[in-house]
């Protein structure tokens, strides 16, 4: 699914998931330390708008312009500021440029990468926290296959949690599990999903 696929998507007249943030981000969003925090995959940035109604100057990262243009629509709609960075996560720098970390927060919510994409940009993502830092990320599993109630077909963009745990080096998880549960967003994630969720810290010593 490229950059075409999701800025006809994020075309569509309604937000493609919802205005709301995702349960699990919203549950586990005061985990985060006061700082900036990077969202990848934003999209229409229900999510990083969240964040930043909490207080976080929340730099959203996504491929489609599209998408990052009503991410600021829905920002100013909730009176907060929203940094954008339209790039391609397998080249995106988390070390230069306005929105160089490190990083108090980075959230990965149903942000499907290629098998070897996620070998690439998790250990990086680790290495780009603040001591204390968090990383919160939601995915469907394989196992999603089974329902067909949103995420994609092709089973190499699917994360478990074994695979998560070997990604995320240095951190300590504070949560880590795979489950079912209802999800309702949008129009494109609407019933019984499997996901997996994970919260990591990066030790403050």
């Amino acid at each position: 699914m490229g950059r075409e696929f999701w800025d006809t998507r994020y075309s569509e007249a309604e937000l493609t998931y919802g205005a709301e943030p995702n349960d699990f981000l919203k549950e586990m969003a005061p985990r985060i330390p006061p700082g900036p925090v990077l969202g990848l995959g934003e999209g229409q940035g229900r999510n990083a708008v969240h964040l930043a109604t909490l207080g976080h100057a929340v730099t959203a990262v996504d491929q489609s312009a599209v998408g990052l243009a009503r991410a600021r629509e829905l920002a100013i709609s909730r009176g907060v500021a929203l940094s954008t960075v339209v790039a391609d996560l397998a080249d995106f720098d988390f070390g230069t440029a306005p929105w160089k970390g490190p990083w108090s927060g980075i959230i990965s919510i149903f942000c499907h990468l290629p098998s070897a994409l996620r070998r690439d940009l998790y250990p990086l993502c680790a290495a780009a926290l603040v001591p204390g830092g968090v990383l919160i990320l939601e995915g469907y599993t394989p196992r999603q296959l089974d329902y067909g109630t949103g995420g994609p077909k092709e089973p190499d963009l699917l994360d478990t949690l074994d695979e998560l745990r070997g990604l995320l080096p240095g951190l300590e998880l504070e949560v880590g599990r795979e489950l079912l549960r209802d999800i309702r967003e949008g129009a494109h994630h609407q019933g019984l999903g499997a996901v997996v969720q994970v919260v990591a810290r990066k030790p403050t010593t």
